[in-house]
């Protein structure tokens, strides 16, 4: 299944551009029932999102750390880019979700743990299934990478 669209919140443009995605930063990835509502226009740090699964399965509450985090830039186009990730289900099922939520970790520029940006699972939209024992649950990012931003011409 495609997963949707890195949508970019609105206050997260500003975190960008005061120093967000930089590359020392720690990332974390972490996954929602549909019972979150996200809102692009307030959407600003990890405090605003809510119904994150249950700790189950090999998943841990407060996500799965990415690695390798990396920035680019080509001509005017800056890329966010990091290691795939994934989870084999252990011990019980990882729960199913529907939203995947990118945040950094800690406190810049006077924000805890901001956020990056979310997406749908799956495009349709629907919950993505529960990941079975023995099976793998993974994030990897778009060939583009987690996200871009275009200076406009």
């Amino acid at each position: 299944m495609a997963a949707g669209p890195f949508i970019i919140p609105d206050k997260a443009v500003l975190n960008i551009a005061l120093g967000l995605l930089n590359s020392a930063n720690t990332f974390k990835l972490s996954y929602h029932t549909s019972a979150w509502a996200p809102n692009p226009a307030t959407l600003e740090v990890f405090a605003d999102v809510s119904s994150e699964i249950a700790a189950a399965g090999g998943y841990s509450s407060g996500g799965i750390t990415l690695g390798n985090d990396a920035l680019t830039i080509s001509g005017s186009t800056v890329k966010f880019t990091g290691d795939a990730a994934e989870l084999t289900a252990a011990g019980g099922s990882i729960p199913a979700w529907r939203y995947g939520v990118v945040r950094a970790v800690g406190t810049i520029n006077g924000k805890v743990d901001p956020v990056v940006g979310y997406f749908l699972g799956d495009a349709t939209p629907a919950d993505v299934p529960a990941t079975t024992v023995g099976n793998k649950l993974s994030f990897t990012p778009n060939a583009n990478g987690i996200c871009t931003i275009s200076k406009a011409a």
